[in-house]
């Protein structure tokens, strides 16, 4: 009995010697086994940020869903997809579901659309005489005051061309040495040369750009579908800026305050271009606008051509009268009140009369969107 006590210990001996090593030699040489068990839990782990990602999507579109519908109070919310199926063996892990682009989880409270996109979602451009804008800056300003009406109008599917007039904006010439609205409007009108026979735009104007609508439609009515003045100077035959200008009697207006007369030719010469002070520019142009709209203009904004705005423009009902007239009036104007427009309105009445209410003078900064819906009415008035 010792003996065979003897031989069954030894033999349990090299079994659990042969164990050892075997367990050993497959930790330290990665074996099979373990290899594919860690394999197994890195990959797991690097599949739940996925999976959880996955699931929240599919409970915020299940939720909008259910909101869109009214049953929302009915239905309880539905769980995650990696809670309900953790062994994976629904045909429902399968199917792939949409994830967001943001790296930022997406809150329930989060829109899935923008406010531009909500903005143009019921636009339809078909039937539209034409789809093609064309905007004008005003006195001083330059394409760039645009930006926001671009981006809307061209995602609503617009096509959008803003023009910077000799001396303004990115154009390079000198606002001292322009002498005539013709010089001032040239690259206006060499864009309207070059549409093809037949093509039309809607020619948008803002402040002293009424003027060169106005004298465009006079010589090209025929490229012209519509013409839409925002708080612009609506001139009759043999009237000039200035002449609107006067309109205001009042010496302690903030323009005559603001106003910077520049004498490139000399103090016994008449001005060559007119300058504004930078720190009125809030209170007369941008009394309603962002800051980082004011910041934008203070640093943007060039002297106005002086010459042009005393020239008297000759308007006929052959040409200039055929060009169908819209006005958009803004209510809160310090540079040119809403009384001034609305004189404009009652000596030569457009076809319709719109007004921006808590628009100030700049309504591309201080009312885009409402400017923009506007502007999407009037392009499709049949």
């Amino acid at each position: 009995m010792g003996l065979c006590f003897s031989r069954r210990a030894t033999v349990r001996k090299k079994q659990s010697r042969r164990l050892t090593n075997q367990s050993s030699s497959s930790a330290g040489n990665g074996g099979i086994g373990g290899s594919n068990r860690w394999s197994r839990i890195r990959s797991t782990k690097k599949e739940e940020p996925i999976i959880h990602e996955r699931a929240l999507a599919a409970a915020i579109l299940l939720q909008q869903e259910l909101q869109n519908s009214g049953a929302a109070a009915a239905v309880p919310f539905d769980r995650s997809t990696s809670l309900r199926y953790p062994n994976g063996g629904s045909a429902k892990r399968n199917q792939t579901l949409p994830r967001s682009s943001s790296s930022r989880a997406r809150s329930l409270t989060d829109p899935l659309l923008h406010p531009q996109q909500l903005l143009n979602q019921d636009v339809k451009l078909e039937g539209l005489e034409t789809n093609h804008f064309v905007l004008v800056h005003g006195g001083g300003f330059g394409a760039w005051c645009w930006y926001k009406s671009i981006a809307l109008l061209e995602e609503a599917g617009f096509k959008v061309t803003a023009i910077d007039l000799t001396g303004s904006g990115v154009h390079s010439f000198d606002s001292n040495s322009i002498t005539s609205l013709s010089q001032y409007v040239k690259p206006l009108f060499d864009f309207l040369e070059k549409l093809a026979d037949g093509e039309k735009v809607i020619l948008v104007a803002h402040d002293f750009g009424g003027a060169c609508l106005s004298y465009s439609m006079e010589l090209y009515p025929s490229k012209i579908s519509k013409a839409v003045f925002i708080a612009a100077a609506m001139l009759t035959s043999g009237q000039s800026t200035l002449d609107m200008f006067s309109q205001k009697t009042d010496s302690n207006d903030l323009m005559r305050q603001a106003q910077i007369f520049l004498y490139a030719n000399g103090n016994s010469h008449p001005p060559t271009a007119i300058d504004l002070d930078k720190s009125l520019l809030r209170d007369l142009l941008f009394n309603q606008s962002p800051s980082k709209d004011v910041a934008l203009a203070s640093v943007s904004m060039r002297p106005i051509p002086f010459l042009p705005v005393l020239e008297k423009l000759c308007l006929s009902d052959a040409k200039y009268g055929t060009v169908r007239r819209f006005y958009i009036e803004t209510q809160d104007d310090n540079a040119i009140p809403i009384s001034v427009q609305e004189s404009m309105v009652s000596k030569s009445p457009p076809e319709k009369v719109f007004r921006l209410k808590g628009a100030d003078h700049s309504p591309f900064f201080s009312k885009p969107q409402a400017l923009h819906k506007l502007l999407v009415e009037i392009s499709k008035i049949p």
